[in-house]
Formats: C-alpha cells, structure tokens, sequence
C-alpha cells in the first residue's frame, strides 16, 4: 500500500538524470578553466568575458520559450532534447582551435554550445514533468539536478588530470594542456546523447489541444513568480566572476589554478547533495519557501565575495554557494511547472528560463563593467542587491501562498 502511495520514479526521469550526468561532466571539464583561458592566455579583458558569458547565456534562455512552444505545438519532446544534446556536444572539440582565432572564436563556440541547451531544456524539463505526478515534482528535479552537479564534480577532477601540466611555466605547455581537456570533453557528452535513445516519448492526453502563444494564457500566480525571478535574474552574473574572483584570493599560492578547480568542485558537492534533499523539502513545505531561502544564501555569499579577502574563506562561501544553487535550481522548475497546464507546460517552462535569459546579457556585462571600472566589490555588491530585492518581493506578494 505504502508502494502505491508513494511510487518510484519512472525509468525515463532517471535516464534523463543519466544524460545529465555525463553532459555536465563534459561542461564542467570546461566550465571553471575557460575564463581562466580566455584571460591569461587569450589576453582578453573582463569586459569580453562578460560578454562571453553574457550573450551566450541570453542565447540559451531566450530560445528555451520558443523551443518549449514548438515543442507543446508538434506534441513531441523527444526531438528537440536529442536534437539540443548533440549540438551542444559538438561545439565542446572545436573550442581546441580558440588558441588560434582568439577569443570572439569562444564566444562563437560558447553560442552553439548555449543554443543546443536552448534547444533541449524546456522539453527535457517538460518531460519529466509529464512523467512525474505533481506530488512529487521536487523529489523527480532534485534528483535530476543531483545528477546533473554530480557531474559538475567529476568533471572539473577529470580537467584536473588533464591541467597537470599546467604546473610548467611554459605557455605552449599550458596552452597544450587546455587544448586536451576541450577534445577529451567531446567523449561524456557523446555518450549522454547515446543514452537519450533509451528515452521514450510520453503521448500527450486526450484532452490535449495545441496551445495559442500568449501572456494571458498563464495564471497571476506564474506571473508573480516570473516578474520576481526576473528581478534577481538583473544581478545573478556567470559564475565566473566568483571563478576569477578566487583565483585573485589565490594567487599567492603555489597553484592557483588548481586551488580554484577545487574549490569549484566544492561547489558542485554541496550542489550535488543538497539538491535531492531541497527537492523533498519542497514536495513537503512548499517550493516558494524553499526558493526564496535559496535566494537569501546567493545574496549573503555575494556579499560575502565583495567584502572578503582571505583565501581561506573561499571555501566556505564556495559551499554555500553550492547549497544555494541546489535550493533554487530544481526547486524553481518544479514551482513553475506546478503552475501550468499540461498543455502550456514546456512554453511555462520556456517563459520562465527566458525570464532568466532576458537579464542574463545585462548582468554578465554589468558586472563585467562595474569589475572593470570600480573594481571586484561593485559587481558583487550588484548582485547582492538583486537577490535580497527578490526576497523581500516574494514576502510581501506570495506570502501565504501554497
């Protein structure tokens, strides 16, 4: 009896999970030694690698609404989660040529590998959903975000491997070594689109209609959360500039690099374990609590970042850093899915990772601005601002809000 109360998560969710896993293995290999790439050993300034940052990430979220109305339109996810999969998979070799084509070469690399995820994530997100009933949506997204940042662990420890010979002052070494991680990234991410053949495509009801494009189609609920996320969307910039920042607090070390990768991975564990906990915790006292919480931890620990000089200290607000993410990540998809029909649910799931994408250019190239014109403090300051705003919005207009 308690088996059919509570029952165990289809077989499709936990392969999707897999996929995860060995895709953010293959970016994560990548993630935390581009920037540092793209400075030392480009050249460029923290201006391009805001940009960078900035558009590629507005690229992915825009296109995540459309792909997610297609995707409702043709009645189908599977194509679209394969098709976002293997473009993404192919753009991580090619960035083994930057060395030669400087850094508008990376941003080009950055926009397809952005525009395969664009192309995947509503529907991927959608279909768990479909699979999933809404009494457990947290615990299905929390297990899907913890292994997905399980891969965000494995990965930048593959790229450690790989970076060993970044201990040779030599620049063409270096610029070896890097080359390297970007070919070797190819083979994880090769092998999660081989698993999603194993995914099977969930018919849509018999109540399904094809769904008409419009604001108006969603409740005041979704667009309370959505106008909220925005907010703190304006100040949450790319990880990176946390990335540079600790290499900055770093570089009185031995191995700079390498104390940064780990303190990166760091965040990936508390990522990784908190996310499936974060999830049950929203199936039991609501996902709108346990999200705003996770905005209350972004803000302390980029207050944190501004006001810090201690390396030591870096790796506690790299671990708070991770819990933060594995209270919103997940959580914030099951909170917006819960909010829409199941005819709306991947242009729902579109709107609100374009919600994120229409700030995501503006605040990556602000705090890029505000580093380089008044220093490392004003960005994080920014961003600090945005994400107790958002706090403060979700008490005052969703308070007593299941």
């Amino acid at each position: 009896m308690a088996n059919a109360d509570k029952p165990r998560l289809s077989p499709n969710v936990i392969r999707l999970g897999w996929v995860s896993l060995l895709t953010d293995i293959s970016s994560e290999m990548l993630y935390p030694i581009v920037p540092i790439f793209i400075t030392s050993v480009l050249g460029a300034p923290m201006a391009a690698l805001g940009l960078i940052e900035g558009l590629a990430e507005s690229v992915s979220n825009i296109l995540k609404i459309f792909s997610g109305w297609w995707s409702d339109q043709a009645g189908k996810r599977r194509p679209f989660v394969i098709g976002g999969y293997s473009l993404s998979a192919f753009s991580k070799p090619l960035l083994a040529f930057a060395h030669l084509l400087g850094w508008p070469f990376v941003l080009a690399m950055r926009i397809l590998d952005r525009t395969g995820k664009g192309l995947r994530t509503s529907s991927r997100d959608a279909l768990i959903a479909d699979y999933t009933p809404e009494s457990q949506r947290g615990k299905a997204f929390g297990l899907h975000r913890a292994m997905d940042s399980l891969g965000a662990v494995l990965g930048p420890l593959a790229a450690l491997f790989f970076m060993s010979k970044m201990n040779s002052s030599d620049p063409a070494a270096q610029s070896l070594a890097y080359r390297q991680v970007f070919l070797w990234a190819f083979i994880p991410a090769a092998l999660g689109v081989a698993v999603l053949f194993l995914v099977k495509e969930k018919p849509f009801t018999a109540r399904y209609k094809k769904p008409r494009f419009g604001w108006k189609s969603f409740n005041r609920d979704f667009k309370i959360f959505i106008f909220i996320n925005l907010i703190f969307a304006i100040g949450n910039s790319s990880d990176v500039f946390l990335i540079i920042r600790a290499r900055d607090l770093f570089s009185g070390t031995s191995n700079a690099v390498v104390m940064v990768i780990l303190a990166y991975v760091l965040y990936n564990l508390t990522y990784s374990l908190g996310s499936y906990p974060a999830g049950m915790l929203a199936d039991r006292f609501g996902s709108r609590k346990v999200y705003t919480f996770g905005l209350l931890l972004f803000g302390l620990v980029y207050l944190g970042f501004a006001f810090n000089h201690h390396p030591a200290m870096v790796w506690v607000l790299f671990a708070v850093y991770g819990f933060y993410t594995a209270f919103t990540d997940g959580v914030g998809k099951a909170y917006a899915s819960k909010l829409v029909p199941e005819e709306l649910r991947a242009t729902g799931m579109g709107v609100y990772h374009m919600s994120v994408g229409l700030a995501t250019f503006a605040a990556s190239a602000a705090a890029g601005l505000l580093w380089q014109v008044f220093g490392f403090r004003a960005a994080f300051l920014f961003g600090a601002g945005a994400a107790l705003l958002a706090v403060l919005l979700f008490v005052l207009l969703v308070k007593g809000k299941k």
